[in-house]
C-alpha cells in the first residue's frame, strides 16, 4: 500500500502488531504486517537477546520496538534510583493485601515485600537504557508511551533515519507530540488493552486527525483501541488514519506469551468483561476483570501504589496465579488476567499470527469494496 506510514517504515500493509513476544513480531512482519516488540518486560540484556533473535528470524522484514519512558514521575517515587530502595518504601500492608486475595483462591502466597531485579520496571532510566539497545539493531520504528517522546529518542531516531512514534489518548497530547517532532502519532482509544485514556477510538481518530491538520501538521496517525478486524481497520482509515496499531488480537495466537488458561478466558469473554484499573501498574490500564481488580478498586481496599511500585506488588502475584492455574488449581483460573481491550468480545478462537494478518487483509479489502459499491 502507498501511504505515509508504509513509506516511513517499509511496511507492506499498515497493520502494526504490538506484542511482548518475539515470535508474534517475527510472524507478523514476515506475513506483510509490521511487528512491534514491547520492551518493557525485559532488562537491557534480555532485550538484546530478543532483538538478536528477531534479526535472525524475521527474514529481513521490517519491525519495530516499543519502550516506555514516563514523562512525569509521581513525587512519591521520584527520589528512588534503584529497586532495592523502591521495595523498601512499600508499606507491608500492600503485599499482605495481595497475599490475602491469593489465599482466598487456594494459592500459596507470601506477604513479604517483593524484590525486583535491578534495571527492571517502568522508569525513565530503564526506558532510556532499553532505547539504547533498540537502536543497536536494524529497527524501522521506535515508539514511546506515557508522555512526550524523550529528546534523546527523537535525536537518535533522526540521526539513524528511524521514525519515532508516540501513543496518545487525547487530541491535546497529539498536538504536543507533533510539536516535539514525532514522526507518527498512535491515537489510542479507551477500548485498548493496557494503559489507555477515556476517549473512544471512534471519536479520537477524527478528532486527532482534524486537530493536527488545523494546526498545520501532516503527521500520519495510526488508529488503536478495540481494532480486531480488517473491517474496523478500514473504518478507521476512512476516518483519516493511515493504518492500525493492534495488540489484544495477537494475545489469542499460539505464538503469544499468554497462557492457555488466559486464551481460554479470552474466547469466553464478552467486551464488558474488561476493566480500566490502576491495580496492576499504578496507572489506568485495561485488563480482563477478576476478583483481584474488584478487591483493589473497592472503597474499603488499601488503594493502589504509584508506578512502578504497584507493579512490584502485582506482577509476582500474577506469576503465582498463572503457576497455580497451570498446576490444576481451578480457583486460580478465576484470577488469571492480563492486559486486554474491549475487542476481546470479538475473539472466537485461537489462530496463528500469520492467519490473523491474512484475515485482516481479506476483511480490509471486503470492507473497502462494500463501501465503494454504495456509490455505484
Amino acid at each position: 500500500m502507498n501511504n505515509a506510514v508504509c513509506r516511513l517504515t517499509g511496511a507492506e500493509f499498515p497493520l502494526f502488531a504490538f506484542s511482548h513476544c518475539r515470535d508474534v513480531v517475527a510472524a507478523v512482519s514476515k506475513a506483510g504486517g509490521f511487528g512491534v516488540l514491547g520492551a518493557t518486560r525485559f532488562s537491557p540484556e534480555q532485550l538484546e537477546e530478543e532483538l538478536a533473535w528477531i534479526d535472525a528470524h524475521v527474514d529481513g522484514a521490517p519491525y519495530g520496538v516499543d519502550v516506555l519512558v514516563p514523562e512525569t514521575i509521581d513525587p512519591r517515587v521520584a527520589g528512588f534510583t534503584d529497586n532495592r530502595a523502591r521495595a523498601a518504601a512499600i508499606d507491608p500492608k500492600y503485599p499482605e493485601f495481595a497475599a490475602g486475595i491469593l489465599s482466598q483462591y487456594g494459592i500459596e502466597a507470601s506477604a513479604e515485600v517483593p524484590q525486583m531485579r535491578e534495571r527492571m520496571g517502568i522508569t525513565p532510566e530503564n526506558g532510556l537504557a532499553l532505547m539504547e539497545v533498540a537502536f543497536r539493531h536494524p529497527i524501522r520504528l521506535i515508539a514511546n508511551a506515557l508522555g512526550i517522546a524523550p529528546p534523546e529518542m527523537l535525536a537518535e531516531g533522526k540521526r539513524r533515519g528511524v521514525p519515532v512514534a508516540a501513543l496518545v489518548g487525547a487530541k491535546e497530547h497529539a498536538l504536543r507530540q507533533a510539536e516535539a517532532g514525532v514522526d507518527i502519532i498512535v491515537a489510542q482509544g479507551t477500548e485498548a488493552g493496557g494503559h489507555c485514556g477515556e476517549v473512544s477510538t471512534l471519536v479520537l481518530i477524527p478528532e486527532v486527525v482534524r486537530a493536527l491538520g488545523q494546526a498545520g501538521y501532516d503527521t500520519p496517525v495510526l488508529a488503536a483501541g478495540g481494532i480486531m478486524t480488517g473491517g474496523q481497520m478500514a473504518a478507521m482509515m476512512a476516518a483519516g488514519a493511515q493504518g492500525a496499531w493492534t495488540g489484544s488480537v495477537w494475545l489469542a495466537t499460539p505464538e503469544a506469551e499468554t497462557s492457555e488458561a488466559f486464551r481460554d478466558k479470552m474466547i469466553a469473554a464478552r467486551s464488558r468483561d474488561t476493566v480500566r484499573s490502576r491495580s496492576r501498574t499504578g496507572k489506568p490500564a485495561r485488563q480482563l476483570r477478576t476478583a483481584w481488580h474488584e478487591a483493589w478498586d473497592a472503597a474499603d481496599g488499601p488503594g493502589t501504589l504509584p508506578m512502578p511500585l504497584m507493579g512490584m506488588v502485582s506482577e509476582p502475584s500474577f506469576a503465582k496465579i498463572e503457576r497455580a492455574a497451570e498446576a490444576g488449581n481451578p480457583r486460580a483460573r478465576e484470577l488469571v488476567s492480563y492486559f486486554v481491550g474491549q475487542g476481546v468480545g470479538l475473539i472466537e478462537e485461537v489462530r496463528p499470527a500469520r492467519a490473523v494478518v491474512q484475515s485482516f487483509r481479506e476483511e480490509f479489502v471486503e470492507a473497502v469494496e462494500r463501501l465503494t459499491a454504495t456509490f455505484d
